[in-house]
């Protein structure tokens, strides 16, 4: 068992307003994800995973520039998920690792990054475990920025649009799949 408010502080000062943000939006995540999850007990998703990985999905903003929501790193904000992949390696939780890789947008491919010239390693970073799915599904919903406020599905669409219609499409396959 993961303890992630234990990592979180690691790289976190408490009671600052970055992780104030961080954990507001990790807790809404992983509520959203643990609902979706109940939804769908014959996929069988392990829940006790997602409660962790869902709050530690964006543990790498801090390393990011993002000043909207307290992020005062160098990095491009796009960056956060290799970073927390990154750290949570470094900790030997290559599956929680994986959950910060794919979460970004609805899934990047290598073509995605090489096409939009991310600054990301050249490879595919799509949710491939129902985890990895329901986490990134529930993501959607919550912006650092918009607070407690759930997005609504046109908001979430409107949003993914300009990353690309096959966006788009696997987000609302997992609406369908996952709504609640």
């Amino acid at each position: 068992m993961v303890d992630p408010l234990k990592i979180i502080h690691l790289y976190y000062k408490p009671k600052t307003a970055l992780a104030s943000a961080l954990l507001s939006h990790s807790r809404l995540v992983r509520d959203k994800a643990l609902a979706v999850a109940g939804s769908v007990p014959e996929l069988r998703p392990d829940t006790q995973f997602i409660a962790e990985a869902a709050m530690l999905h964006d543990l790498g903003i801090y390393k990011t520039t993002a000043p909207g929501i307290h992020c005062r790193g160098s990095l491009p904000y796009i960056c956060h998920g290799i970073i927390g992949s990154e750290i949570l390696e470094g900790f030997g939780l290559k599956r929680h690792a994986k959950v910060c890789e794919r979460h970004i947008g609805a899934g990047l491919t290598a073509l995605d990054i090489r096409e939009q010239k991310l600054a990301l390693p050249l490879r595919d970073m799509q949710p491939v475990s129902i985890e990895e799915q329901i986490i990134c599904y529930a993501d959607k919903f919550y912006s650092k920025s918009s607070g407690t406020k759930q997005l609504s599905i046109k908001t979430i669409v409107a949003e993914l649009i300009p990353f690309g219609r096959d966006k788009v499409c696997r987000f609302l396959s997992w609406h369908e799949r996952f709504n609640i």
